[in-house]
């Protein structure tokens, strides 16, 4: 086969040397003898094989299972010409006994351009924990300039590593890499893609990405089954929600809370490896006809006990029935007393009855994937609350930029906050009244904001927590300027930045002053304020960050 082009499809039939059909009418082609392989291979330590057991296992498909390519040595590299961009790895396994290799001796690592895709992997084990006989393990990686994938394999000591079949796909640039998610120098492999209240679906009856879609059913937690109502009209797909996010099928059915809604949470548990950062896609489209509207059904979504989203509305979020969304999420799991191994991860939905029209919660698809490398620019830290931010920007505004973009009602409140204001303004010293803006951070170094009530940051720091003022963190906007959202400290704080625009009447009097009643302002209902910056002129506030807080 010829270089992958960008949307071609790469199958690669692993010890076969012919080209082959397989069940579903894709092409294979064999890997015996093509430019993948190494020109110096040794025969020694890389060699064909056929499936003993396949007799055993008849339901098992030939193509590409029944070969398979063996390295009993030294590390082994395909090396695949491609394009720039994101691509699909995915890896066919079937351990069966290769001649005189046994399944339960095999242990190697799998690495691709600098990514940690398996280690001391045991395609044994994992099919016996899968109750599967064959599987699939997905990655999703981004290739960058050098244009070439590579895929190693290195047997563990004593041990080898095998691979009956590789596919590799080219997506679309933004189907899984967002720049407020997951950048371009993070790995994900795929742990769960689920159908939630529908049927399997194949690859063949995915949107070109030939995706598994799996039934939720074994992942339903207790009683709280819900109920899965059908639709039977097109799904209305968008510029914002492309048709290649996830099929129709998806969105025509989904798992309901129901008239369930007072006695439980729908609720799924799905297994994970601990001490991993996970990044979740919640695929919602509201398919009954009464819930037309914004407002009609509001509900919470927790993760591990922690709340997400408090007020999630589908409504609010699309134009309306038959609209798909999806909203992406980010989690630790925590080693269980600093050891990794298998941990629960929870999901449920609960109807917000407060905000609500009708007492019901539902949800439609589900992509599950670990982070296996990279920066991750909206990763909560350990322990804590993980982050929301949603996949795509809505033709409305969002709920936190209206916290955060500006001050409206709340008279009583905001009255009893200008007292405190007079009040504190009447006992803080002034400071000098010079305009000279490049003597700020001098004068505010040596005055009562000393450093641990107001944090002096650098116009570096901040241009990495905003991605360069990024207009994809934007937030809110005022007569002051822009508020960005962004991230410190390694990603563990995410903070709302106000940037004071040059055309704003705003002046330095205005922002000392800030800085100084603000940094001696606490209170629950107040955000706090973290720090600021004057470099080059600039004039920044830091504050906390309090997405869909109170007033």
């Amino acid at each position: 086969m010829s270089q992958l082009h960008i949307g071609d499809h790469l199958l690669l039939n692993c010890s076969s040397s012919t080209r082959s059909n397989s069940e579903s009418n894709q092409t294979w082609d064999g890997d015996e003898n093509s430019k993948f392989l190494p020109s110096d291979i040794n025969k020694k330590t890389s060699f064909s094989s056929d499936a003993s057991s396949s007799i055993q296992y008849p339901l098992v498909p030939t193509v590409p299972y029944l070969t398979a390519r063996i390295f009993n040595a030294t590390s082994f590299t395909y090396t695949f010409p491609v394009f720039r961009g994101p691509k699909f790895i995915r890896l066919y396994f079937y351990p069966a006994t290769y001649s005189v290799f046994k399944p339960n001796q095999s242990f190697f690592s799998v690495s691709s351009n600098g990514y940690s895709l398996l280690t001391n992997f045991s395609p044994f084990l994992t099919s016996n924990y899968m109750n599967t006989t064959h599987f699939v393990k997905e990655f999703i990686i981004y290739v960058k300039d050098e244009q070439t994938l590579q895929l190693m394999f290195t047997p563990s000591a004593n041990s080898y590593a095998f691979i009956n079949g590789i596919e590799i796909l080219s997506i679309p640039e933004d189907l899984y890499y967002k720049v407020t998610i997951i950048d371009y120098d993070t790995a994900l492999e795929n742990m769960y893609r689920l159908n939630i209240g529908g049927r399997q679906i194949s690859p063949e009856d995915d949107t070109g990405m030939y995706r598994s879609w799996e039934q939720d059913n074994n992942y339903i937690y207790g009683g709280a089954y819900g109920w899965t109502p059908v639709y039977n009209y097109s799904i209305v797909y968008t510029t914002e929600t492309p048709d290649f996010t996830a099929p129709e099928i998806v969105y025509r059915t989904q798992r309901s809370i129901g008239d369930q809604s007072e006695r439980y949470n729908l609720t799924w548990i799905l297994p994970v490896d601990s001490g991993f950062y996970y990044m979740l896609r919640f695929h919602f489209c509201n398919i009954k006809a009464e819930y037309s509207i914004e407002g009609e059904v509001v509900f919470s979504i927790f993760i591990n006990n922690q709340t997400v989203e408090n007020m999630a509305d589908v409504g609010y979020w699309t134009d309306g029935t038959g609209y798909p969304v999806s909203m992406d999420y980010v989690v630790f799991v925590s080693d269980a007393d600093g050891r990794k191994s298998n941990k629960d991860l929870w999901l449920a939905l609960h109807p917000n009855n407060i905000s609500s029209n009708y007492s019901d919660a539902y949800l439609n698809g589900l992509e599950v994937f670990k982070v296996i490398k990279g920066v991750i620019l909206s990763i909560p830290p350990p322990l804590q609350s993980p982050t929301s931010s949603m996949k795509v920007n809505k033709k409305k505004v969002q709920p936190y930029a209206k916290i955060i973009g500006s001050v409206g009602g709340g008279l009583l409140l905001l009255s009893v906050i200008l007292l405190i204001v007079f009040f504190l303004q009447r006992r803080v010293k002034p400071y000098s009244t010079t305009n000279d803006k490049s003597s700020l951070g001098r004068n505010f170094s040596n005055s009562p904001l000393s450093s641990n009530q107001c944090r002096l940051f650098s116009l570096t720091e901040l241009k990495v927590a905003t991605d360069e003022f990024n207009d994809s963190c934007v937030i809110g906007r005022g007569g002051f300027g822009k508020v960005y959202k962004g991230y410190m400290d390694n990603a563990t704080t995410t903070v709302a930045i106000k940037r004071l625009s040059t055309s704003s009447k705003q002046g330095f009097n205005e922002f000392k002053t800030e800085i100084q009643l603000m940094s001696k302002l606490h209170h629950v209902h107040l955000v706090s304020l973290i720090g600021y910056c004057d470099d080059n002129g600039e004039m920044i506030l830091v504050y906390d960050s309090m997405a869909r807080g109170t007033l």
